[in-house]
């Protein structure tokens, strides 16, 4: 099993489509973490040797990515903060709406949640 920054990657799945599964990486990143390695990335990730997965955390470090805990961590002080100053997509996020101008009057399910009935009185 290999792991690396903290995250299992699927034994079954071809390298290069193993490592997005750690948060801040995607398959460009990959590719290029792969090509740094010198590990083809088509191998699979229960084929690798322990010197392949550490030339992988090697070229991780020296591409001077920001993953997983840090990258996360990061991102919630950029929200707090927009919250904190009081900007319009601060108080987006602070409601659970969307943020980047998408309507709400039939869609956004997802940010806002189920609904919720509202009991209205006829009569």
């Amino acid at each position: 099993m290999a792991r690396i920054a903290g995250v299992d990657l699927p034994r079954e799945k071809r390298l290069q489509f193993a490592l997005p599964y750690i948060y801040g990486i995607g398959r460009t990143k990959s590719k290029e973490i792969c090509d740094i390695a010198k590990v083809d990335g088509m191998k699979k990730v229960k084929d690798l040797t322990d010197a392949d997965v550490a030339e992988l955390r090697k070229a991780i470090e020296r591409l001077n990515l920001r993953i997983e805990g840090d990258l996360r961590a990061e991102i919630m002080r950029n929200v707090k903060r927009l919250i904190d100053v009081g900007t319009y997509r601060g108080q987006r996020h602070k409601k659970s709406l969307p943020v980047r101008g998408q309507r709400t009057h039939t869609n956004a399910r997802t940010r806002k949640g189920p609904r919720k009935a509202i009991n209205v009185k006829r009569g």
